[in-house]
């Protein structure tokens, strides 16, 4: 049986055990201040174009997301971000456990706008009784697998500068959504255009670990303490600078991205050539194909997805993940049992 229910199936790239394995009795100092995490540091200060920007190791994305939010608001503030949102779907209100509210917009395709923000913050205007906006928070890609153009995150970073919110893009999925087919924007675009934002590896690649990259020397502000205090920081930090150091030499992080690209792609031209709908477009690794129950039965005898969205009586909405570790024999089994049914 083949499964396709999310992209960090696997445990990690043989690169990163073969690193790990060949580190494993060297001696470090803990807690992320290792010459594996520095040197980590200093490549994605360069993938990213600035090398004045702060960069931390935390374990994982729910601990990376809740320290910054928590770390960026204060007490009366919340974070503003699409009702898709990962933080507002997933995470088991780990931003509200924190006393700060997730502010939820309606999105489109799991996107927020310029505008959005705009009128949400003058809809709260200066009444002390409502929670304040106090940052805005993305994922690119969204949890739907679509993506910010560079004309549209230029317009939601230019308006969060005018109106002092923070700008946080959630990359958890972030090389995939900078391989896709469909990108206009470049990691040094993703640095430039907001003000703090996440390169995930443990859905690309990675056992675990999140990188969080912070530009303004203020938001940084004893960053390292929030880390500590939510439960982001690592003992052995070195395991995650390793795996950084690894993904970050060459172009194996992107490669693997973009490998992952591919193998979505075959399976989204089958999905078209069956005629199947698609909840929506997504050029990513996740794809959301609507099948009718019983093609999902039969596909679910082999295959595993993650059930999405009920769409009416008879039809259910999955996801399709690919990942940096899909096989071409799991995608052409797959795509075989589909175009038979």
């Amino acid at each position: 049986m083949y499964h396709f229910n999310c992209d960090y199936l696997e445990g990690a790239h043989p690169e990163i055990m073969k690193a790990l394995s060949e580190t494993n009795f060297e001696q470090h100092i803990g807690y992320g201040e290792d010459r594996h995490c520095e040197n980590a540091a200093l490549l994605i200060k360069d993938k990213c174009g600035d090398p004045s920007v702060a960069v931390h190791f935390l374990v994982g994305g729910t601990q990376a997301n809740t320290t910054v939010i928590a770390a960026l608001l204060r007490p009366y503030e919340g974070v503003l971000a699409a009702k898709t949102g990962h933080i507002s779907i997933h995470e088991t209100g780990a931003i509200e456990s924190s006393g700060h509210k997730v502010l939820e917009l309606p999105g489109q395709c799991g996107k927020i706008t310029a505008a959005q923000v705009e009128a949400a913050v003058a809809l709260q205007g200066n009444d002390e009784h409502i929670v304040k906006p106090g940052m805005v928070y993305i994922s690119h890609p969204t949890e739907l697998g679509t993506l910010y153009t560079k004309e549209e995150l230029t317009a939601l970073y230019e308006t969060c500068q005018r109106l002092q919110l923070p700008l946080f893009i959630d990359g958890a999925r972030l090389g995939y959504g900078l391989m896709s087919d469909a990108a206009d924007l470049t990691l040094k675009d993703i640095c430039t255009l907001s003000d703090v934002f996440t390169i995930g590896a443990t859905k690309i690649g990675a056992l675990f670990g999140e990188a969080v990259i912070i530009k303004s020397k203020a938001h940084n502000h004893n960053f390292r303490y929030m880390i500590k205090q939510r439960g982001g920081m690592l003992a052995k930090g070195r395991l995650l600078g390793i795996q950084f150091e690894t993904l970050m030499k060459g172009n194996l992080y992107e490669n693997m991205a973009k490998h992952a690209i591919e193998m979505a792609n075959k399976i989204n031209a089958a999905l078209k050539k069956k005629g199947i709908p698609l909840l929506m477009e997504s050029p990513t690794n996740q794809l959301f194909p609507i099948f009718d129950n019983d093609t999902l039965k039969a596909l679910e005898k082999d295959f595993g997805f993650a059930l999405w969205e009920k769409v009416d009586a008879t039809h259910f909405a999955v996801r399709i993940c690919t990942s940096w570790a899909t096989e071409e024999k799991m995608i052409e089994a797959l795509i075989q049992r589909l175009l038979s049914l």
